[in-house]
């Protein structure tokens, strides 16, 4: 197994009490390893875990998970620098009342932010664990768990889709814990390599096609556990859907034993890890396995075991339109036409959660469709995208060929006519680190295009394909003023500085600013901003 993608593992002897301190950083995902004197028949059934102390009082309670071979893990995250002691329960004695000493420091790793959070100052804004802004950038990618199942040494198609993602911007993938086949795409097109239907693998034992729900596969969860860490280092958060309804997946039946047993191990075994955000199912009412009291009852399930307090969503707008109280963000799946309207609705009508539009109808396709939703064109599909923001909510970008059970983990080596246009949304990246997206909210102006404004000094408007100028009243916030004028391609990422204009204070307050014709007809952002005289 490479040992780079590893969480911190701790040998320690339970023969000792205490156990001698141990170092770490702040959001590292620590593992403490435990054997027990004494056989368990059920080994997944056994309660363990242990209660942490920080040094000023704060106290989180954690579960461990059973890992196999007789062994059973304390898996632990610090969010605090400090000193972290920590007692263990159990219902096995010989795991009872073992005590240890963790002793954090800050973290040193280059761009370690913390896991994300809501913006106490805004709650429509994701933040980082350390209040550092979060542009959410999300990239489906429903089989990454299968790619490298069968190689115990390391994870090099995983590496290689990541290294994609994380090298465009993408700060976020959404992913299931399993999924084994489903019922579209141009199968016969696909390159065997490249097909990750029917994986043979499985989270429970036996089979998904003859499958034993009363015990759980853990070879399965410490692959999973290796593709988290590789996330992880790569500060990509993982947006983990835990079920899935349309995937073919044997699942046990719902509210059974067997059925908590699976997903309490997900909860108690993956929680540690920084990056993770919860999802309970992938469209959790669309496929008529459950109902709205059986998502309720896994999110209250899901927050009694995560001792880690990660955010938590249901891909289903259906749920999370009744009960937005029980999510921490709204996930919509907003397909049509008028999408910039739409989103700005629903912001509306929850204005104390962000809101992700997890499938707004675009799926990028470059060589052969997988699902073709209602829109292909990469530009199209980019379009999409910039409607969402600029409504003040958060896009999810699909790609045909990767996104499903076909993962073209390597498209570098595509022939230039078949790569996607991943680069395109490094470029929205990009501009909305360097214009804050935290501090920009819509608002619209007479005969204006979208608008995006810190309501003081800057202002970005969204010109779609074909719309040649920047036509409408000026904001109040820039009559009188002088402002700078440029001029950013979404296309290739590059910004043409225009000539500063001065606004009239009143009467003829209008913009009317046409687009350089280096610009051609295709979607531009016009900004304006302030000048300090």
């Amino acid at each position: 197994m490479n040992l780079r993608i590893r969480p911190l593992v701790v040998t320690l002897s339970i023969l000792l009490a205490p156990l001698r301190a141990q170092e770490a950083e702040t959001w590292q995902v620590v593992d403490l390893p435990f054997s027990a004197s004494e056989s368990a028949e059920r080994p997944f059934d056994v309660t363990f875990g242990a209660t942490w102390l920080h040094e000023d009082g704060e106290v989180r309670v954690v579960p461990g998970f059973f890992d196999g071979d007789g062994r059973w893990m304390l898996r632990f995250a610090p969010g605090r620098s400090g000193r972290w002691t920590f007692r263990t329960f159990s219902t096995l004695p010989s795991l009872e009342g073992k005590t240890g000493e963790l002793r954090v420091a800050d973290s040193v790793k280059s761009g370690r932010r913390g896991p994300i959070a809501i913006d106490p100052k805004n709650p429509r804004r994701f933040v980082h664990a350390d209040g550092a802004p979060y542009f959410a950038l999300s990239f489906e990618l429903d089989w990454l768990f299968a790619l490298d199942w069968d190689n115990p040494d390391d994870i090099p198609k995983t590496r290689s889709i990541v290294g994609h993602v994380a090298d465009n911007g993408f700060n976020q993938v959404v992913m299931n814990v399993y999924a084994y086949d489903a019922n579209w795409g141009e199968r016969e097109r696909i390159r065997p390599g490249h097909n990750f239907a029917k994986p043979a693998v499985f989270p429970y034992g036996g089979t998904n096609e003859q499958p034993d729900h009363s015990t759980l596969n853990v070879a399965f969860f410490r692959h999973l556990d290796r593709v988290l860490a590789h996330l992880h280092e790569k500060e990509v958060v993982a947006h983990l859907m835990i079920y899935v309804w349309n995937k073919k997946v044997n699942w046990a039946k719902p509210y059974t034993p067997e059925d908590n047993l699976y997903f309490d191990y997900v909860v108690k075994r993956f929680q540690a890890f920084p990056n993770i955000i919860w999802d309970i199912s992938k469209e959790a009412l669309a496929y008529g396995r459950d109902d709205l009291g059986y998502i309720t009852d896994r999110i209250a399930r899901l927050r009694r075991l995560d001792g880690h307090r990660r955010l938590v969503t249901v891909h289903d707008y259906a749920y999370c339109r009744q009960h937005p109280d029980k999510v921490d963000f709204v996930s919509v799946q907003e397909w049509r036409p008028n999408l910039y309207n739409e989103m700005l609705a629903v912001a509306d009508r929850h204005p104390q959660r962000p809101i992700v539009n997890i499938e707004h109808g675009g799926y990028e396709m470059t060589m052969h469709g997988i699902f073709t939703g209602a829109y292909t064109d990469a530009i199209a599909c980019l379009d999409r995208a910039y409607l969402c923001v600029f409504a003040g909510t958060y896009p999810t970008y699909y790609w045909q060929n990767s996104s499903w059970y076909e993962v073209v983990y390597d498209p570098g080596l595509l022939p230039p006519g078949q790569r996607p246009a991943f680069h395109y949304y490094r470029n929205m990246a990009e501009l909305f680190a360097r214009y804050e997206f935290n501090r920009l909210e819509p608002r619209q102006y007479l005969y204006s295009p979208y608008c995006l404004t810190d309501n003081k000094t800057v202002f970005l408007y969204y010109l779609p394909r074909d719309m040649f100028a920047l036509e409408g009243m000026a904001p109040t916030e820039l009559r009188g003023k002088t402002v700078r004028l440029s001029w950013f391609d979404p296309l290739s990422g590059e910004t043409l500085l225009d000539r500063d204009r001065e606004i009239a204070n009143r009467g003829g307050a209008w913009t009317g600013y046409r687009k350089p014709a280096l610009l051609g007809a295709g979607a531009v952002v016009a900004i304006l901003e302030v000048v300090e005289l």
